[in-house]
């Protein structure tokens, strides 16, 4: 059953490369403006996957001009981990630092285990299988969250 939108979203994996900014765009594609709504990563030591990229792309969400950034970049751009009302991780590591990072606040925190597309696949076609998998997980999540 879906639940009411929060006002401040932040979607987190690891590189803040694939799979949060995947989840940061679908996420402003379908509920627009009603959300504040933004992504991070533990590091910021990749730039934006070209297969996230084409993936989104399939499905009418822009990607191209995401720049990655962590935690501490997220922070010293204005963006305070305090500020969100829902902090969604995309992978376990990420979840473990968030819960490290958050354990003073009162944030909800979630868990969506989404598969890591990077690195899977032989060639071209297998490799796009492999990142529409997971932006299908995250569309998944998103409509039985919130509809």
């Amino acid at each position: 059953m879906a639940s009411d939108l929060p006002q401040s979203i932040l979607f987190c994996c690891d590189h803040n490369a694939v799979r949060s900014p995947m989840a940061e765009a679908i996420c402003k594609k379908f509920y627009g403006e009603d959300a504040y709504v933004q992504s991070a990563g533990i590091k910021n030591d990749l730039e934006i996957d070209g297969f996230a990229i084409a993936v989104c792309a399939e499905i009418g969400v822009e990607l191209s001009r995401h720049r990655t950034r962590s935690f501490e970049e997220m922070e010293k751009l204005g963006d305070q981990l305090s500020s969100f009302d829902l902090i969604v991780a995309l992978t376990p590591a990420s979840f473990g630092r968030i819960e490290d990072l958050t354990r003073f606040y009162h944030i909800d925190l979630e868990f969506w285990p989404i598969d890591d597309p990077s690195g899977k696949g032989e060639g071209r076609d297998d490799k796009l299988a492999a990142y529409r998998k997971a932006r299908d997980q995250i569309v998944a999540h998103l409509r039985q969250r919130w509809g």
